[in-house]
């Protein structure tokens, strides 16, 4: 069985433009101590099966790529392909997977496995705990695969 992947144009992979967006609302999330929290009352993107945000900058020691799994999970990823380290992932809808955004289509499972493309090490991923309407993601330094 084949891979599904993201519908993307030619020139979007070779440019590596992500299709996953930075929040809507920036003041949704913050940084400190090794941990990421989300308030998801300001993030409208992880309320669906399948919506995702990519987190950068503001303190954040590394980008993150968070996802509201389509088995219902929210799952947090170093949001760095191991193939080609300066391009962001995104999800696959109607899959548990993640693709990186450039021409190479390395597809990584839910856990971060590689299944399929030129990536030779698997992504990341970190913790997440669910709590009074909040993630709370656990930026792991042995966990990001440098």
């Amino acid at each position: 069985m084949a891979e599904k992947r993201l519908k993307r144009s030619f020139l979007q992979r070779v440019m590596g433009t992500p299709a996953t967006q930075k929040p809507a609302e920036s003041q949704c999330w913050n940084y400190a101590e090794g941990k990421l929290t989300i308030d998801l009352q300001k993030a409208p993107e992880l309320t669906v099966s399948g919506g995702a945000l990519r987190l950068e900058g503001n303190n954040l020691p590394l980008r993150v790529l968070v996802v509201n799994s389509e088995d219902g999970e929210y799952r947090a990823y170093h949001n760095r392909c191991t193939h080609i380290g300066h391009r962001r992932l995104d999800p696959v809808p109607g899959t548990n997977t993640v693709q990186c955004c450039s021409i190479n289509h390395s597809t990584f499972d839910c856990c971060g496995a590689k299944i399929e493309g030129p990536a030779r090490r698997p992504v990341a991923n970190f913790p997440v705990e669910k709590n009074q309407g909040r993630l709370i993601i656990s930026i792991v330094e042995q966990a990001t695969n440098r």
